[in-house]
């Protein structure tokens, strides 16, 4: 067990070297601690810019409340994060994944001020989204993760990044980014990003737009995003006319190659809208390598309308990282495939995503964090009996209910998997 009263001195035992792909590398290490009675996962990225953390936390099985909840398990995280010689300040980007929003809400974020206060990070402020995707743990009311960079050998800034909306709504003034300078390298982060309108195509083009926003305030246009994540609250009415609208959008601005993307099913925080965005963008003094993943066993989305690659590899100065958009049980003709069977579903959309990676030179174990969206929760234990006979596992792995964009797919994963620079 990774033990983290052990400090960032740690070296990984036997569960751990196997969790890091069985070769013990340096570079990636991972493992698994109980803190506060909350189940942690860690994955541990030494690159020569930064240390970068990946972190899945899930509360205590015995604690019923929310917000009780979200204290164990901010403070269980801090205390990681610490044994990592790092603090909340060091945190990039954060997700909550909520089980009835409406209900938890502020009660999980009293808490988690609460927390932060206590320890000094209050005025942090990573992108954060929070999400009603009900974590398929029954018991657990949140599950939160993480990403956080610490300074290695390279210089490092953090800068918070704000501008108007167009929206008055309380959670649209709560939005906003995160600018990292890594060097000569200007990472940035956004999230819990909407758009006014009384549709979704107009709503898409807001939230999109307040992202051009934030990332010219930032220093970076939209052409630099890599990543993004759109949460729709209804999913089989809005995707097709978000699909419209984000197309326009890219081709009004010349976006090539288009962002690896995950488009799902979730609910908004704030009733005012029914969709929401989050981002990541890479810049750098030399232009960032990028190379779209492809794979013979998927066609590209842009044939049937959705503009997002399948993947997409980029050179960063502390890693390369492959961004896998969310994939699910999809032929080479962009057949959706095995309707009503969950396994060979559950299958194919692994077959796909370590398609993907083989042709980077990745493999499961060079995976760093990982969502899996499931339609219906009663397919909870026989998803993770096929994600362990694949073995895909041994690293921050999110496991959640949400509506996936074809109404005969009953499972979806996205993965961000990592390589070193050589």
């Amino acid at each position: 067990m990774l033990d983290p009263e052990r400090g960032p001195g740690f070296r990984p035992g036997p569960r751990e070297v196997a969790a890091a792909g069985g070769d013990g590398h340096p570079f990636r290490m991972a493992g698994t601690t109980t803190k506060l009675g909350c189940g942690i996962s860690l994955r541990r990225i030494d690159g020569p810019g930064a240390r970068e953390l990946y972190l899945h936390c899930e509360p205590p099985a015995d604690v019923v409340d929310a917000g009780r909840q979200a204290d164990s398990t901010y403070r269980a995280m801090l205390a990681v994060l610490e044994a990592e010689g790092g603090d909340f300040s060091d945190v990039v980007a954060e997700t909550a994944f909520l089980r009835d929003a409406s209900a938890d809400l502020e009660s999980v974020r009293r808490a988690r001020a609460r927390v932060l206060a206590a320890c000094g990070a209050a005025d942090h402020r990573p992108a954060l989204t929070e999400i009603e995707q009900p974590p398929l743990n029954e018991r657990a009311r949140l599950e939160v993760s993480v990403q956080a960079i610490l300074p290695a050998g390279a210089a490092l800034r953090r800068t918070p990044v704000v501008a108007a909306s167009a929206c008055g709504c309380a959670e649209c003034s709560r939005a906003h980014g995160l600018r990292i300078d890594v060097g000569d390298e200007i990472r940035f982060h956004a999230a819990g990003l909407c758009g006014s309108g009384d549709d979704a195509y107009q709503q898409t083009l807001g939230m999109f737009g307040r992202a051009e926003i934030l990332l010219r305030n930032a220093g970076l246009e939209f052409r630099d995003v890599v990543r993004t994540w759109i949460h729709l609250r209804h999913m089989d009415r809005d995707y097709a006319t978000f699909n419209r609208a984000r197309r326009a959008f890219f081709e009004a601005r010349g976006i090539s190659p288009v962002p690896a993307s995950t488009g799902i099913g979730g609910g908004p925080v704030s009733a005012a809208h029914d969709l929401c965005l989050a981002v990541y963008a890479v810049k750098a003094g030399q232009p960032v390598a990028r190379t779209v993943m492809t794979s013979p066993t998927l066609n590209e989305a842009s044939e049937y309308g959705a503009d997002f690659v399948r993947g997409l590899r980029v050179t960063e100065t502390n890693k390369v990282a492959l961004w896998v958009s969310g994939t699910a049980s999809i032929d080479e003709h962009g057949h959706s495939v095995h309707r009503g069977d969950f396994e060979a579903q559950a299958d194919r959309m692994l077959v796909n995503i370590r398609a993907l990676l083989e042709r980077q030179g990745a493999r499961y174990a060079d995976v760093v964090h990982a969502i899996t969206y499931l339609k219906h929760p009663t397919d909870a234990e026989r998803l993770r009996e096929r994600l362990r006979a694949a073995g895909f596992s041994g690293f921050p792995h999110a496991l959640v209910v949400a509506p996936i964009c074809r109404p005969e797919l009953l499972v979806e994963t996205e993965a961000l998997a990592v390589l070193g620079r050589n």
